[in-house]
């Protein structure tokens, strides 16, 4: 990460607070631990969502090495713009992480096989975080992961247990990693697989 691109997170963070919720990118250690599931075979979809100024972008790239197609969805233009000229391998979307379904059936994509969330749980709303998770949800292959991160020192927090609750009613296995002491601040990751199938939507699925 340049010092560019940390002085951009910064302004970006001064600029919008709520949004970035963070004043520096994570780094390096829990960006490889955050993107692991991403396979290094195959031809897989892989989905970056609030990617920042590209944090975890690079660990994505190191592992698909020119495979698969890598999504990233970021609704902050400036970040955007910084994430394509940096990575212009990755197929960046300028748009709300709520219209995943939409930004996937544009590139002819139902699923994804993969998805990493650098987004700001904590600064969300719960209605905000359920339509969120809910995108996750309905577009992540059901033999799919998802992965995000939350910082040890907030996880008893009202936002972070509300986070750990929904991710616990929407997945059927939901895993802790063990904290990544070197990240400013200390994080720890969600391993979070086989999605739940809504009321709704089990009832067209064939038998």
């Amino acid at each position: 990460m340049t010092s560019e691109h940390r002085a951009a997170f910064l302004r970006e963070f001064l600029r919008d607070p709520f949004t970035v919720a963070a004043v520096a990118p994570s780094g390096v250690p829990l960006a490889d631990l955050i993107t692991s599931p991403a396979p290094r075979s195959g031809d897989p979809v892989v989905v970056e969502l609030g990617p920042g100024t590209g944090a975890f972008s690079g660990a994505v790239q190191r592992r698909l090495a020119g495979r698969g197609h890598h999504i990233a969805v970021e609704v902050n233009e400036r970040f955007a713009g910084l994430l394509a000229a940096r990575y212009p391998q990755i197929d960046v979307a300028v748009a709300d992480a709520r219209n995943l379904r939409e930004v996937l059936a544009e590139r002819g994509h139902r699923h994804a096989d993969v998805i990493v969330s650098g987004l700001p749980w904590a600064a969300f709303a719960g209605g905000q975080q359920d339509e969120l998770l809910g995108a996750v949800t309905d577009t992540l292959a059901p033999d799919g992961a998802f992965t995000t991160f939350a910082y040890t020192l907030a996880r008893w927090a009202p936002p972070a247990r509300r986070l750990r609750r929904s991710l616990g009613a929407r997945f059927e296995e939901v895993v802790a990693s063990r904290t990544v002491w070197a990240n400013v601040p200390p994080a720890f990751v969600y391993f979070c697989r086989r999605p739940r199938v809504p009321a709704q939507q089990r009832a067209l699925i064939p038998a």
